[in-house]
């Protein structure tokens, strides 16, 4: 069985270019460089995704949903241009740039606790002031998770 799930994912890693990637006990992949999915019509992502070293780009599709992508990318995430009506899904970490624009996204509910450089998220049918200041509004949703889980724990 694990042969058969490690053969699958060398198949779909071979058939997207992915390259330099471990694959994790829990079926998941880490990638030392950049993922490229981008402009391939995906609805869903084929993998589940680990960690990326490098940026993370599955822009310009058919994305419904954030599903499988990485906990971690190192560099830009990039996921603008689908069918997104949530981040739910997304890295926790962004080490550059984030990029969420031209979706379909109401709320940055499950957005990243932490990204680099630029969170743009324009383009979507969000309230004025968030597209203005993004991350305050990602620093509010923080917090929110956080008093949340602090509550839920009494």
């Amino acid at each position: 069985m694990i042969n058969n799930i490690t053969c699958n994912i060398k198949e779909i890693c071979k058939e997207y270019g992915i390259i330099n990637y471990t694959i994790n006990p829990d079926g998941s992949i880490d990638v030392d460089g950049n993922v490229a999915l981008n402009k391939l019509n995906l609805t869903k992502l084929p993998l589940k995704f680990n960690k990326v070293i490098g940026s993370f780009y599955c822009n310009s599709s058919q994305l419904t949903s954030l599903d499988g992508c990485p906990n971690y990318v190192g560099g830009w995430f990039d996921c603008n241009t689908n069918k997104l009506t949530s981040l739910e899904g997304a890295p926790t970490y962004v080490g550059n740039s984030f990029y969420c624009q031209v979706n379909i996204l109401t709320s940055l509910e499950g957005c990243p606790n932490y990204i680099g450089g630029y969170f743009i998220c324009s383009g979507n049918p969000l309230l004025q002031e968030i597209i203005d200041n993004p991350k305050a509004e990602m620093k509010r949703l923080n917090r929110e998770k956080k008093l949340n889980t602090l509550l839920n724990s009494f």
